[in-house]
């Protein structure tokens, strides 16, 4: 059997020794959306710190919590990734998105990604939140590299549309509903842990990028790859290098994702209604 798969089932069957919880919708928390999980929306069933799990990677930057919430957001049956972990952190591409392929072996059915970004596009501003509509991830070493894991999905999965159209019209639907402006564009991971040079954001704006980040795309594709349904926000927290007039800080990223933290619990929380509305039609 396939090592990493063999990894994947370990987990789960940790997992499954504390509880049958099975998720309709698993939840990718990005900086500033630390906390979500104990908003008053949210009734936390289980807590499980990933340090806990045998061979599970553990967050090392500050603000990722590291620990799995399972639980239910206004009555929908979740798992809550609080605080993921990042290629610039040293681990394999294959253990970064572990996490999102455990949860959808746990029974997520839909990964809802959520994530600090740069704004390339100079018609958004700090603290405005983006629709992922589409991504790059040319520029980070693919997680489906090495033997194909035949039992999570095809060899040469088409990512023709790896966010979902109809999770996209109800996030549109949602944030008009709670009156947030909702911006949209194409997300590109890089690397990390280095912020962009101006150079970089030039070439990245050339080639379509709206909004740039150090996570996400290399867990929509391990995601898409096993049939998973996609949905993503990006909080855009600074403007990146070259168009922002200032040098770039986490801090900075950190305080308008505290700022704006509000908005996007709302949005969030809207969008988990609406999306299990609309798989319980399909049903």
């Amino acid at each position: 059997m396939n090592k990493i798969y063999e990894k994947i089932e370990r987990c789960c069957k940790y997992i499954r020794k504390k509880t049958d919880f099975v998720p309709e919708i698993a939840i990718v928390l990005g900086s500033g959306l630390g906390d979500y999980a104990e908003s008053a929306n949210v009734k936390i069933e289980l807590t499980i710190p990933y340090s806990d799990i045998s061979g599970f990677p553990v967050s090392t930057v500050s603000g990722h919590r590291g620990q799995f919430v399972f639980g239910t957001v206004n009555g929908v049956k979740t798992v809550i990734m609080q605080g993921r972990v990042h290629f610039y952190e040293g681990y394999d591409i294959t253990d970064v998105v572990l996490p999102v392929r455990l949860m959808g072996m746990l029974g997520a059915k839909v990964l809802f990604l959520t994530n600090a970004a740069g704004g390339i596009n100079e018609n958004f501003q700090c603290g405005d939140f983006m629709l992922i509509t589409d991504q790059i991830s040319s520029l980070v070493k693919s997680p489906l590299i090495g033997e194909n894991i035949d039992k999570l999905g095809v060899r040469f999965p088409d990512m023709s549309e790896i966010y979902d159209r109809d999770l996209a019209d109800i996030i549109r639907k949602s944030a008009k509903e709670i009156n947030i402006n909702l911006k949209e564009g194409v997300y590109i991971q890089t690397t990390g842990p280095q912020f962009e040079s101006p150079a970089e954001i030039r070439a990245f704006k050339a080639i379509g990028a709206d909004a740039v980040g150090m996570s996400t795309a290399c867990e929509a594709i391990a995601a898409k790859h096993m049939g998973m349904n996609i949905c993503g926000i990006s909080c855009i927290t600074n403007m990146a290098a070259g168009i922002s007039k200032s040098p770039i800080s986490h801090i900075e990223v950190s305080e308008t994702a505290d700022r704006v933290a509000d908005d996007f619990k709302r949005l969030l929380t809207e969008a988990i209604e609406n999306i299990s509305d609309y798989l319980n039609t399909k049903q």
